[in-house]
């Protein structure tokens, strides 16, 4: 037997549809307080020292914690090769848009401190804000043009066709529901970032994160609910007809896809993925009780676990859809028919499981060793700071 065939080719996909999932949610919980913190900059901290309090919340662990954005990204590239083509050359301004605000970001850190001058750092302060804001916003438009469709088909050859209007503009792109999703998981962030300060800052500046991320959990909140209730019952879900699962090479044509009235009937067929909005929503109530009463390490893991239960929640209702074509259902990507060759599936997963040990042992190591609060005396005596 050749050794890729000791897992089953099937469940290999069903193992990296879950990395997937893993690497988009590590984003989220460790560079997502990095954007959310950047977001809060400009408004959480009036002095010049205080704004250098909260940049070295996270100026220690900033670059480690992108790492997962590049993992996540090879991820779709070697294990999901359809899907990273459609995508982001259909998200191309989209994607354009958050590298360049990711550029800025790392520019701004290095920078920011380098000169005296107020309108000179005011200017960085700011660019730190774009850099956490604008891919928190666009990273929500973009999931919630997903769950609607997104207009492409493919050619009896698997070339990618796109509906040129869509396209062709970036605000195609801008549609009240995606725009609904952008501001939830903009919210959602910033009250992840209101979080890290008040566990990492003190005095004035985290009194100011816990007031703003209250009101930011509120708005989390809300729009995690009314874009539930417009899901369930504005937007059409998609199905593969009878539940055929195809068996053999990945070629979404080989699909039998049919819309459905929601993407809520998946829950009909697996009541139990209830508990990741479940957790969602708990955890998204639980941060903004934490916020208001002061707690922090707690306020924290809540934070984490509604972030947590928001993102699962999508993969879940999706599940197998990754990508839903709204011109053509037929060829839209599943788990079934976008993934990499079984054997390049199993490399893939035996280097992970090599590495991905690693990763996690030397990410608890850094924040071990960086643990504790930022005070400004930390950082007006520390020259080597932000």
């Amino acid at each position: 037997m050749i050794l890729h065939e000791l897992i089953d080719y099937d469940l290999l996909r069903i193992i990296w549809w879950a990395l997937l999932g893993v690497l988009l949610i590590g984003f989220a919980l460790t560079d997502g307080f990095d954007m959310g913190v950047g977001a809060l900059l400009p408004f959480v901290a009036k002095t010049d020292a205080e704004r250098r309090v909260v940049i070295n919340t996270v100026g220690p662990v900033w670059e480690g914690n992108q790492v997962w954005f590049i993992l996540g990204g090879g991820a779709i590239f070697a294990a999901w090769p359809p899907l990273y083509a459609v995508s982001f050359s259909g998200f191309y301004l989209a994607m354009f848009v958050i590298l360049a605000a990711l550029i800025v970001r790392p520019v701004a850190f290095k920078f920011r401190s380098k000169r005296q001058n107020i309108r000179w750092r005011k200017s960085w302060d700011w660019a730190l804000f774009a850099g956490g804001a604008v891919p928190a916003l666009i990273f929500g438009v973009a999931v919630g043009n997903v769950l609607q469709g997104v207009p492409f088909e493919f050619t009896p050859d698997l070339f990618a066709r796109y509906e040129g209007a869509f396209y062709a503009k970036f605000a195609g792109l801008l549609n009240p529901f995606a725009l609904l999703v952008g501001v939830m998981s903009l919210a959602m962030l910033v009250t992840h970032g209101a979080a890290w300060i008040s566990f990492k800052a003190e005095g004035v500046v985290a009194t100011r994160a816990r007031s703003m991320g209250t009101i930011s959990g509120l708005v989390t909140i809300g729009g995690y609910v009314l874009a539930g209730l417009w899901l369930a019952y504005g937007i059409s879900g998609y199905a593969l007809a009878e539940n055929i699962v195809p068996d053999g090479p990945s070629n979404p044509l080989y699909s039998d896809v049919v819309r459905t009235s929601s993407w809520l009937s998946a829950y009909g067929e697996r009541p139990w993925i209830v508990l990741a909005p479940g957790l969602g929503l708990l955890g998204m109530v639980m941060v903004v009780l934490g916020l208001r009463a002061g707690r922090e390490g707690s306020t924290l893991l809540w934070s984490k676990l509604g972030i947590f239960g928001a993102i699962s929640s999508v993969g879940l209702t999706m599940f197998p859809f990754i990508l839903p074509s709204s011109l053509d259902p037929r060829s839209s990507l599943t788990v079934w028919d976008s993934s990499s060759s079984h054997q390049t599936l199993f490399i893939m997963l035996m280097a992970t499981l090599i590495f991905m040990p690693i990763i996690l042992t030397y990410t608890a190591w850094v924040y071990r060793v960086l643990w504790g609060k930022v005070t400004e005396a930390d950082v007006t005596d520390n020259h080597s700071a932000y």
